[in-house]
């Protein structure tokens, strides 16, 4: 094979339309902008969530309370799911995304009290929800934040 050889993968390169380039085209004349207005003009057109003067769907909706932009979200997980560990066993996220629990940990894990817990594990989180403490000692295991 030699570099003159390669081409793109059939159908993954398309040819662009030509504007302006005539009536027989379709895309002659207004080259496909209509008739004069906001959106015919060079450079015109509105930003991302105008209404057109009307007060905007953003500024109409009541805010409430704080968000925090820098916060950094836990996983959530019951304590039901870690009825899938032995034991005896350490569980802590690594373990939790080997055995397919979680999907991803970027920031962390908090383990909440929904379910039944019957094993005693001890559980590596960085933090839970008091149920889930008292369910994971309730069954003999250790709650430790991380």
């Amino acid at each position: 094979m030699y570099i003159n050889e390669l081409s793109p993968a059939a159908g993954s390169t398309h040819v662009n339309k030509r504007k302006g380039r005539g009536h027989a085209t379709g895309n002659g004349k207004t080259a496909g902008r209509g008739h004069k207005g906001q959106k015919a003009r060079s450079g015109g057109g509105t930003r991302i969530g105008f209404e057109g003067g009307q007060m905007p769907l953003a500024r109409r909706i009541p805010k409430r309370g704080f968000n925090n932009i820098f916060a950094k979200p836990l996983e959530e997980l019951n304590v039901s799911a870690l009825n899938k560990f032995e034991d005896d066993a350490v569980v802590d996220a690594q373990a939790l995304l080997c055995a397919g629990l979680l999907s991803k940990c970027e920031y962390g894990v908090k383990i909440l009290g929904n379910g039944e817990l019957t094993k005693k594990l001890t559980v590596k989180a960085s933090a839970f929800s008091e149920t889930a403490k008292e369910k994971i000692e309730a069954a003999g295991g250790k709650a430790e934040v991380i």
